[in-house]
């Protein structure tokens, strides 16, 4: 074990840490803005209950994602400094404008939601989450732009002198084809996981507290959040069936690993089960479906999907000698597993409509304890979905420009880098802790009550300070 080693654990566990909190935060930011508006066209008391009470769960892990994510600006220049002065120049202007436009524009209009609460009118209120909803959208887009350069370069040169790659049209940095897929595919990954929360904590209310006042509102929002599940569900697999298409053409060689794919073959079959070689350059056995991998990967049922080994010998002559395949295990199982426990939760939400088909309110505790894993499986397709994207492009890490070994600080030492390491896991395990249980606090103690409450004093509304609502 060499310091690159633990650099590429350290920023896989801290990332993937901070992933789960992300697609909750981008959904369920959203949806929350949409209860709110329901309330506001509608008056009922209900969807103002709901929108204080997933507002809460919200605002925790919104307020968890922003702590766990500052480690990653730190990592970037302590074990990764040739990277960053290799991309510096063509990362700098998206995350910029991320952290001034987008990352403000999110924080301030939620204070102003959190502190306006009966003291905004009502409008500028809910137009406050909305804007917040999109200023989290938008961050979201520019560090996918600026992650997809690494997958897909475009808009740059290298610089001859500097050996850095320098910015030459950042629009095409902003339009890159990569981006422009994967934004939609996070989001709707994202509202997965939201609807997933919204759904498990509504089921447990209403199967638990069946005589509450406010059954009706969490029956409500069992229904919603299990649409939500679907239509995410389904978005999920069309923007990935267009994504899988690019993939196959800007990186033929995470396809090719994706599916334990060694020969090229034209047509290609989709791999159910893969066993390959202990040595990895062959298969051994394997049950597959014909035609499918061609169709998912080119749109043509006979279309030629190159092999790995194929690409290997391309790469070798192309990029000098060096094994350019990513590890094979890694990137076969999480892409299955990302497919599989999406459509885990997906199944889970049909059931959850079916029990209460007709008014009917569930009594299967097997339902119950289905639900209550529920919010679990999509985090665990997005964390495997990250997995599959960052490990598949190894050895690269900017694919075709620069490789990850040469991406490491050669000044940190394997003892600093452990030390961090080790730091940053007994922190991100001492705060998922502290997640986990306000979480599951607020979410027991249910809706709050929506009657506005009495001041002791006599001054006018007016003249009376913003004061925080939770």
């Amino acid at each position: 074990m060499d310091a690159l080693d633990v650099a590429r654990w350290q920023f896989g566990v801290t990332t993937v840490y901070h992933f789960l909190f992300v697609p909750l935060t981008i959904g369920l930011s959203v949806l929350v803005a949409i209860l709110q508006t329901m309330w506001h066209r509608t008056g009922n008391e209900r969807y103002l209950k709901l929108t204080k009470f997933y507002g809460k769960l919200f605002l925790i892990n919104f307020a968890m994602g922003v702590v766990t994510g500052i480690v990653q600006e730190f990592q970037f220049g302590m074990n990764w400094s040739d990277y960053s002065r290799f991309v510096g120049d063509i990362f700098g202007a998206p995350l910029a404008i991320e952290a001034l436009v987008a990352f403000f524009l999110e924080s301030t209009f939620i204070g102003l939601w959190i502190f306006g609460w009966d003291r905004l009118p009502k409008r500028l209120h809910l137009a406050a989450i909305w804007a917040a909803a999109i200023g989290t959208n938008l961050s979201a887009y520019f560090i996918l732009a600026a992650n997809s350069f690494m997958q897909n370069p475009v808009g740059f040169r290298i610089n001859p002198d500097s050996g850095r790659a320098e910015l030459t049209d950042f629009v095409a940095v902003l339009t890159n084809k990569v981006a422009l897929i994967t934004f939609p595919h996070t989001l709707a990954g994202s509202f997965l996981v939201a609807g997933s929360l919204v759904v498990t904590v509504g089921l447990w209310h209403v199967m638990r507290n069946r005589d509450s006042a406010d059954t009706g509102a969490y029956r409500f929002a069992t229904t919603f959040g299990a649409w939500v599940v679907l239509v995410s569900s389904a978005l999920v697999v069309l923007t990935g069936d267009i994504q899988g298409k690019i993939m196959t053409e800007v990186q033929p060689m995470k396809m090719a690993a994706a599916e334990g794919l060694y020969t090229t073959e034209s047509p290609a079959s989709f791999s159910v089960l893969t066993v390959g070689s202990l040595d990895g350059s062959r298969e051994v056995f394997a049950v597959k479906i014909p035609y499918l991998l061609s169709f998912l990967g080119t749109g043509d049922p006979h279309g030629t999907v190159q092999g790995i080994n194929d690409l290997q010998a391309q790469y070798a002559s192309q990029y000098g000698p060096g094994n350019y395949a990513p590890i094979i295990p890694v990137t076969y199982w999480s892409f299955r597993f990302m497919i599989g426990f999406g459509l885990a939760a997906a199944a889970i939400a049909l059931l959850v409509l079916w029990s209460q088909r007709k008014g009917r309110t569930p009594t299967s505790k097997w339902l119950l304890r289905a639900g209550l894993v529920m919010p679990v499986l999509p985090l665990l397709a997005n964390s495997f979905g990250w997995i599959f994207t960052e490990m598949g492009r190894q050895p690269w890490i900017v694919f075709g420009e620069m490789l990850t070994r040469n991406g490491v600080s050669r000044s940190v030492s394997l003892t600093e880098v452990l030390t961090s390491f080790t730091a940053f896991t007994l922190i991100y395990a001492t705060l998922a802790v502290i997640e986990f249980k306000l979480l599951i606090r607020y979410a027991r103690a249910g809706v709050p009550d929506a009657t506005p409450q009495p001041t002791d004093d006599d001054t006018d509304d007016a003249q009376r300070p913003l004061a925080f609502a939770y």
